[in-house]
């Protein structure tokens, strides 16, 4: 009975070897992530007398060459939640914190949770795709928002305003009508240096040779907002030079989002659930790819309390002697990634407010008891949540031929 316990960082790994009672098979020792090193870590522990277990954080993406590594050598290998590792053995006044020390940490937990811990299964590769895809178009669409951001205030200097006289959703390719409007008239002056007839007539041509619609009411608000505005910088060089830049900066940010989406799109369609997931109410071509991708195969859980908690959105007990407090927080200690798009979704609900839906009416109900937002959205979406879990797994059970998957491997307990 070998528990490894392996420490990951970006170049290098960490790993202990234990056995019960304290006994030190291995002193910490480093290992480095390239084809060899791990090729070696593999072989060693395959040496050892009696079953071995390695066990490891899945922390970002550092653990995955090695876990996939180990995995494929014939190794019984276990990813845990760091946040498990993190209160285990947290009853100690004295913190050390080092990468040998962890690694150690690791392996007793291995040893003290041997019956407990799950074997890692890698992803395939059309969930690990979209999985990773889904963590870049997060990433750019902070970056989309950013950049949208910084344009609205620079053209506050220059043509203030001028962003509520555009409606145009984002095009499939990224381009959006205002963003592409101020980088032609990229201040006032641009416009009320002319007639309005003169800018009119040269607005309908530029939406012509952009694609855009023509509507002479919209020339007007424009032409009438330029003539009114009081601007701070001057029709400059400079001015030109911050705006068309950022423009273009936005322009750029924005296709890359639109790309990662389309190409979301066309790998979540691939996989066996898409019709079960795509016809829940409030989901869509966008949010439908980002749950598939955080979720992935519903197989891996257990249960719905499973899926709940590694989405973070389950309430903590909170219970004490004669203290039982009924209404608790969640406990925020899943992806918050999944949070994100579970309480798009539920904004989606809230606009459209469909009252024959069972999320809807649920979510409406707590809210009429005075419910805060946060909490009737998040009971909500934990609501949603255990649907998604009993729609797609039992859809999937209809199905033949699809690989079978281990429990979850999220490393989240649950209780009952």
């Amino acid at each position: 009975m070998n528990a490894a316990g392996i420490d990951v960082s970006s170049r290098k790994s960490t790993v202990a070897v234990l056995r019960p009672f304290g006994e030190v098979v291995r002193l910490p020792f480093d290992v480095a992530h390239n084809t060899e090193g791990l090729a070696s870590l593999a072989e060693q522990l395959k040496a050892l007398d009696g079953e071995t277990r390695v066990v490891l954080e899945h922390t970002g993406r550092y653990y995955e060459p090695v876990a996939k590594a180990l995995h494929e050598a014939g190794l019984y290998v276990s990813a845990v939640n760091p946040l498990l590792i993190k209160e285990y053995g947290a009853n100690s006044l004295r913190r050390v914190k080092t990468d040998k020390a962890d690694a150690v940490k690791i392996a007793r937990y291995a040893l003290d949770n041997w019956a407990d811990l799950r074997d890692y299964t890698p992803m395939d590769t059309i969930r690990y795709d979209l999985k990773t895809l889904n963590r870049q178009f997060q990433l750019a669409s902070k970056q989309r928002t950013a950049s949208a951001n910084n344009l609205i205030a620079l053209l506050e200097q220059s043509f203030p305003g001028i962003r509520k006289c555009f409606d145009s959703p984002v095009r499939s390719d990224g381009t959006q009508k205002w963003v592409d409007f101020v980088h032609t008239f990229w201040h006032v002056e641009c416009v009320r240096k002319q007639s309005l007839n003169a800018f009119s007539e040269r607005y309908r041509k530029w939406c012509k040779r952009h694609g855009y619609i023509f509507k002479q009411g919209n020339a007007v608000e424009v032409y009438s907002l330029a003539k009114n505005a009081v601007v701070l910088v001057p029709k400059s060089e400079v001015t030109k030079v911050l705006v068309q830049e950022a423009a273009n900066q936005l322009t750029s940010i924005s296709r890359s989002v639109e790309t990662y989406r389309a190409e979301m799109e066309r790998l979540a369609s691939t996989l066996p659930e898409y019709p079960v997931v795509m016809a829940m109410y409030g989901v869509g071509k966008s949010f439908g790819p980002q749950l598939m991708a955080e979720i992935g195969d519903v197989r891996r859980f257990e249960r719905k309390q499973s899926l709940v908690a590694f989405a973070g959105i389950d309430p903590m007990p909170n219970q004490s002697g004669d203290k039982n407090v009924r209404s608790n927080k969640s406990s925020k200690r899943g992806s918050p990634y999944l949070r994100k798009t579970l309480f798009n979704i539920m904004g989606i609900y809230l606009k459209c407010s469909p009252q024959d839906e069972p999320v809807y009416q649920f979510l409406d109900h707590k809210r009429s008891e005075g419910k805060p937002f946060y909490v009737y959205m998040t009971a909500a979406s934990n609501k949603f949540l255990r649907r998604y879990y009993a729609q797609v797994r039992d859809y999937l059970s209809t199905l033949d031929n699809l690989t079978p998957v281990d429990m979850d491997s999220t490393g989240l307990k649950t209780s009952d």
